[in-house]
C-alpha cells in the first residue's frame, strides 16, 4: 500500500451560542454518522472537547426528521456544547416515491438550525441512469430545492457512487439541470482514484461546492489516519481556502472516538497551513 504522505458527562458545560463564522474561513467539523453507536450527547461533547465547531447531524440516528422531540434535543445538545449546526444529514435520494416526505426534512433542518440539507441525487450511478430516470430526480431535487428555499436553506447532494453525482461531470450536468441558485454539492475524494486526479475534479467544481467529508481511505475503503493521504487533505483545503467551506470529519479509523482529537488535530494543521490557491 502506497502512503500518499505520510468532562464528565454528570457535569454539563454551560450553555453557550455556537460562535459565528468567519466571512471566508474553513469551518472544522464532524459528521454524527461517524460514531452511530454514540448517543447525540455524547456526539456532541467529544466533537467540542477536539476543538471542532460545526457538526452534520444525521437522519439515520441522531436526529430522524419523523422525531422532531428527538431533534429538537438534539438542537439543544449542540447549543449546549457550543457547537453550530452546518448541515442536516438526510437520506432523501430525490425519487418520486420520497418527495412527499422531504417537507419533514426541511422542517427538521430548520429545527436544528441547520442552513442546509445533504441530500443523495437518485438511487443510481450515471452510467447505468436511463434518460426517463434522470429526469425523475432532477424533478425532484428541482421541487425540493423550491421546497428548502421556501424554508430559507441550501440543498446539497453528496458527490458519491450509485448516484448522479458519482463523476465530476455528471455533477455539472445534474446542477446545470436543477438550475436553481440554493443548490451547490458536497466533494469527498472518490474510491480508489489517486490523490492528483481526485484533486483535478475538486478544481472542476469550483465554487459549486459548499462542503466536503474528510476520511481517509485506500486502498478501497480500508480506512487508514488521516495523515496517511496528507498530500490530499493539505492540497484539497488549499484549494478550498478562503471560500467559506465546512471541512467535516467522517468515518475515522476503526470507527474508533479515541482518535478524534488525533484526527481533528491532523485536519487543523492542514487547515492552518492553507494558503488559497490562485485559479486562472
Amino acid at each position: 500500500m502506497t502512503q500518499e504522505s505520510r468532562r464528565s458527562t454528570a457535569t454539563r458545560p454551560p450553555l453557550r451560542p455556537p460562535a459565528e463564522p468567519e466571512a471566508g474561513r474553513t469551518r472544522l467539523g464532524l459528521c454524527s454518522v461517524t460514531f452511530r453507536r454514540l448517543p447525540a450527547a455524547e456526539v456532541a461533547r467529544r466533537a467540542a472537547a477536539a476543538g471542532l465547531e460545526v457538526i452534520e447531524w444525521g437522519a439515520d440516528v441522531h436526529a430522524p426528521a419523523a422525531e422532531p422531540r428527538t431533534v429538537r434535543a438534539v438542537r439543544e445538545v449542540s447549543d449546549r456544547h457550543g457547537l453550530a449546526c452546518c448541515s442536516y444529514g438526510s437520506y432523501f435520494r430525490a425519487t418520486p416515491a420520497e418527495l412527499a416526505a422531504f417537507p419533514a426534512v426541511a422542517r427538521a433542518a430548520v429545527l436544528l438550525g441547520a442552513p442546509r440539507v445533504r441530500v443523495w441525487a437518485g438511487s443510481t450511478g450515471s452510467a447505468s441512469t436511463s434518460p426517463e430516470q434522470r429526469q425523475a430526480t432532477v424533478h425532484c431535487l428541482r421541487e425540493a430545492a423550491r421546497i428548502a428555499a421556501d424554508h430559507g436553506l441550501e440543498l446539497a447532494p453528496e458527490f458519491h457512487g450509485n448516484t448522479l453525482t458519482d463523476t465530476v461531470a455528471s455533477t455539472i450536468q445534474l446542477l446545470d439541470e436543477v438550475g436553481a441558485d440554493n443548490v451547490c454539492t458536497y466533494w469527498q475524494p472518490p474510491l480508489d482514484i489517486p490523490a492528483e486526479q481526485a484533486l483535478a475534479g475538486l478544481v472542476q467544481l469550483g465554487d459549486r461546492v459548499t462542503a466536503v467529508h474528510v476520511f481517509s481511505w485506500w486502498p478501497g475503503n480500508q480506512r487508514l489516519p488521516l495523515a496517511d493521504r496528507g498530500y490530499l487533505w493539505a492540497t484539497a483545503l488549499s484549494l478550498l481556502a478562503g471560500r467559506g467551506v465546512e471541512a467535516l470529519l467522517e468515518f475515522v479509523p476503526g470507527d474508533d472516538p479515541a482518535v478524534l482529537t488525533r484526527e481533528v488535530g491532523t485536519l487543523r494543521r492542514a487547515a492552518d497551513d492553507a494558503a488559497p490557491v490562485r485559479r486562472s
